[in-house]
Parts: structure tokens; C-alpha cells; sequence
């Protein structure tokens, strides 16, 4: 039995061992619907996007979605009840022992390699914006580093696409491992593609020193780059914005050229998901994702804590046993870091998701997993790391949006494909592409959303469809003929990861 077959008018079961579908549209008490050739009597009120049973359940019998279970009724259900965590736990606990058992991973066939205009670096990867970034190294500078901003995006109109700078407040007060994932995170913006020339500004005293950022930034284009201290200096924000000028006269001839996808680095998150974002948005990102990775690009999936229910799924996509071994230390140190601290390991989903319909954090695993599409997995990440490869990437980061997207774009997105069910008018220092699950968000909140894949849910629109229109929209920002909302908003946010003291 094939989906389609599993479709009623406002219900939609995803595979054919589905023992529960997802309503589509709102659903009231005493509905008739006709699933699997036999008519089905809806219970009670069921919002959007969450749970009807198909068949009858006893308590501890295993729900099943995507095909997987997503855990385990605690009542007895009776087919057309509404599922919830009034009805349902989830199955995780503990330590998980995994065994790889690789599959055979198709390639995705493709239509034809696509082009986006970029700008070449001399690092050899390819940037979608050329812009000046300000970057301070501790956060005592941040309003220094705004009014430079302003001033320049006053004087400088010609030669970049914008002056951009993001506050922190970290790079004082800190040490060991804590100090190194700000220097790496920070570093990594000194050298990233969409920034044709780099600001790094520090105050002088502070534990993160500008000649340590430098050296963590490895072999980057100095030509590029101009720092000072501003204990050094008369006057800093005059100071500042003399080095923009040099900056802006150095990118002045940089121009766009044609590129294949194969040059795109494209990062993959979710935020505030519902239970459409597994059906229409993620799944179709997920389409992207392979589309560019077939072309010979990368596509990056974070939020490793979001991959805890489906992550023996990744592995066995894994292209060899080394990779493998790593995503097991991905996850396993996750589940450490949360033990370390006394949390549970599978706290999850947030307040957020679960009134959008998702129950167990195996649902929300097996849902925004699907952004990595079905490409093998070529490589992990450490937090800070840099992509070299092409292929389907894990990094390491937490799933809270502003932690992963900063982790995303230093590990080298030049672009990012950002879904939502709930909505967030959070951006990214590189365009983020907002991607509705639900039509009735993509209406309310036009000035955050891109992109509707919610069409899928409300048709006529087909996947094959909307992945195209997507496609074409990502190829266009990157091109830069397309401003995403975050660029129009300028909400460009970082938040960097700390795990340790503040001293």
C-alpha cells in the first residue's frame, strides 16, 4: 500500500506500517474520514498536525510513524483517538550499544548540475555575499563594533553587499576549553567566503588575545583582514572605520562569476518544528540536501541531541566504519555532556513542539532527520570545525537555534536552509532561508518566511514541484538577486557554546 492509498482528505499516514496518521487540518469530534478502505470516526478535537490512531492499541504496544516506533501508548486507544503525551511515552532510555550495519545508499539522480553566481576566494571556496564583517573578540567591545558598523553603512555604500557585525558576550572571564570554543568559533568567521575583508577588534586586556585568534584562523587571506586593540588607540570608532575603508577599497573589483552547486555549502536546521515539519518542510530540504550533494556540494545537519532516537539511521548511511565510529562518538559524547551535568539524556521536545504535535523525542528525531535527505554520510564535525569535504556532513552543536546556526556558519555554510513550524525571526551571519511546514504560518508571518512548503499539507502542490521552486530560490539568494527576510530584517545573531566556568 502505497502513501497516497493511506491518504484521506485531512489525514495522511506516512508509510505503509503506519499505525497512526497525522491530520492534516484541524479535526473535530465526529468526523468521518475513509483510511485503508474503511471508514475511521475521529474521537475528539485533534489540532493540525498531530496524531490519530489508525488501529486499536493496548497500553506498552509500540506507535509506529515513518515507519519507526516512536514509542509506546500508556492507555488503551481505540482507532480514530487523538495521540498525545496524554496517551503516549517515550521508548528511550539510557545508554544505547550500536552496531553498524552499513546500507546500500542510492545517489540521487539530478536534472542537471545547477549554477549560482559567487565569489571565488582565494582559499578556493566560494562565497554567496561580499561583505565586511566586524568581529570583536570579547564582548566589552560590542557597542564600539555596532557604531563602526553604523558609521560605515553610512560612508561605504559601493564596492561590499553590507557591513555586518554580531555580538557576544564571551571572550573574558574564561579558560580551557571553554576560552578555545569562543577563539575557534570566532576564528572561523575570519576566513569564511562570504566575507570579502574582516574587522577583528579587541579591547586589549582580554583572556581571548587577537594574536591567539589569528593563529586559530590558520591560513586565511591576511590581505583581507585588519585588526587593532582598542586600548591602543586614540579614538577606536574613528580608528575602526579607517580600516573598513582599507577593507572596502581592497574588495572594490571583486565580482560575481557562475559556479556549480558543487561549490555550495549548504546548512540544514529546524526550529520551533511541528508535527508537519517531518512531512512537508524537512522532508523537502531533505531534497535539496541531496540534490547539491549529488552535484558535488556539501550539505551540513547539526543538533545532535534532535538525532537521538534515529541516529542508528545515520550510521548505517555512514560510508565506511571510520565514519561511523564517529557519529557514535558524536552522539555518545552528547549523552555524556548531558549525564555530566545531571539533566536526563532525551529532555525533549520543547513546549513549543510538543502544542505543534510532537510527543516523543524519537517523532521529533526521525522528523528533522529528514533534512539530510538519503545521501551517505561522508564525514563529522567537531564544534568549530571546518568542512572540507563534499558529501552529507554531522557537526557537533546542541539544538538551540542560535548556538547551531553560529556553529553551522563557522564550519562553513554559505548559505542556510532553515525550517519552522511555529515561526522564529531568527538569522544567521549567511542568508537563511525560512521554510514554512504549514501554510497558515507562512500567511501570518510574511515578513519571516520564505518559502511555504506547507503547500505539500494544503495542495495541490507536489513534492517534486515545490523542490524545484526551492531549489531555484536557494540558487537565487546565492547568487545574491534574492535578499532573504533575516538580510532584509538584518537579523544576523551568533551565540557561541559554553560549557564551562565563568571566572
Amino acid at each position: 500500500m502505497t502513501v497516497s492509498e493511506r491518504m484521506a482528505s485531512h489525514l495522511l499516514a506516512l508509510d505503509p506500517a503506519d499505525n497512526v496518521a497525522v491530520a492534516l487540518t484541524p479535526l473535530f469530534a465526529g468526523t468521518e474520514l475513509l483510511v485503508d478502505g474503511a471508514p475511521l470516526t475521529v474521537h475528539e478535537d485533534v489540532p493540525a498536525g498531530h496524531k490519530i490512531a489508525l488501529a486499536d492499541l493496548e497500553p506498552g504496544q509500540l506507535v509506529i510513524k515513518y515507519g519507526h516506533p516512536i514509542g509506546t501508548v500508556t492507555r488503551r486507544v481505540t482507532r480514530g483517538d487523538w495521540l498525545h503525551t496524554h496517551s503516549m511515552r517515550t521508548t528511550l532510555e539510557g545508554v544505547v550499544t550500536y552496531r553498524y550495519e552499513p546500507i546500500e545508499v542510492a545517489q540521487p539522480a539530478t536534472s542537471g548540475g545547477g549554477t549560482f553566481a559567487g565569489y571565488r576566494r582565494a582559499s578556493g571556496a566560494v562565497g554567496t555575499r561580499n561583505e565586511v564583517w566586524v568581529v570583536n573578540t570579547v564582548g566589552c567591545v560590542n557597542r564600539s563594533a555596532e557604531r563602526i558598523t553604523r558609521l560605515c553603512r553610512e560612508q561605504f555604500h559601493e564596492g561590499t553587499d553590507g557591513v555586518h557585525t554580531f555580538a557576544h558576550p564571551y571572550g573574558c572571564s574564561q579558560a580551557g576549553d571553554d576560552l578555545e570554543s569562543t577563539r575557534r568559533i570566532l576564528a572561523a568567521l575570519l576566513g569564511h567566503p562570504n566575507a570579502g575583508g574582516v574587522l577583528l577588534m579587541g579591547l586589549g586586556c582580554e583572556d581571548n588575545q587577537i594574536d591567539g585568534m589569528l593563529e586559530a584562523a590558520g591560513d586565511v587571506d591576511r590581505s583581507r583582514i585588519r585588526h587593532f586593540d582598542s586600548q591602543d588607540v586614540r579614538d577606536d570608532v574613528e580608528h575602526g572605520v579607517a580600516l573598513v575603508g582599507e577593507l572596502v577599497e581592497r574588495m572594490r573589483h571583486d565580482r560575481r562569476t557562475e559556479h556549480g552547486t558543487g561549490d555550495l555549502v549548504a546548512g540544514l536546521k529546524c526550529g520551533g518544528s511541528d508535527g508537519l515539519s517531518g512531512i512537508t518542510a524537512n522532508s523537502l530540504v531533505g531534497r535539496i540536501a541531496d540534490r547539491i550533494t549529488a552535484e558535488g556540494g556539501a550539505a551540513i545537519l547539526t543538533e545532535v541531541p534532535e538525532m537521538f532516537g534515529a541516529e542508528q539511521a545515520l550510521m548505517n548511511r555512514a560510508v565506511d566504519e571510520r565514519v561511523f565510529r564517529d557519529i557514535e562518538g558524536l552522539v555518545n559524547g552528547f549523552k555524556q555532556y548531558y549525564s555530566a551535568h545531571g539533566r536526563p539524556i532525551y529532555e525533549n521536545p520543547s513546549p513549543g513542539n510538543l502544542e505543534g504535535g510532537l510527543t516523543t523525542l524519537e517523532e521529533k528525531a526521525l522528523g528533522a532527520t529528514r533534512k539530510g535527505g538519503r545521501a551517505a554520510v561522508t564525514g563529522v564535525l567537531r564544534y568549530g570545525e571546518r568542512v572540507h569535504d563534499s558529501g552529507l556532513t554531522l557537526l557537533e552543536a546542541p539544538g538551540n537555534d542560535a548556538v547551531s546556526t553560529t556553529a553551522l556558519v563557522a564550519a562553513g555554510a554559505t548559505v542556510i536552509l532553515f525550517t519552522t513550524g511555529r515561526g522564529t525571526p531568527l538569522g544567521a551571519p549567511v542568508p537563511t532561508v525560512k521554510i514554512a511546514s504549514n501554510t497558515a504560518l507562512a500567511a501570518r508571518k510574511p515578513g519571516w518566511i520564505d518559502f511555504d512548503a506547507g503547500r505539500l499539507a494544503s495542495g495541490p502542490a507536489t513534492m517534486d514541484e515545490l523542490a524545484a521552486d526551492l531549489y531555484s530560490l536557494v540558487l537565487e539568494v546565492a547568487s545574491g538577486r534574492r535578499q532573504t527576510a533575516n538580510e532584509r530584517n538584518d537579523y544576523r545573531d551568533i551565540a557561541i557554546w559554553k560549557t564551562g566556568v565563568t571566572l
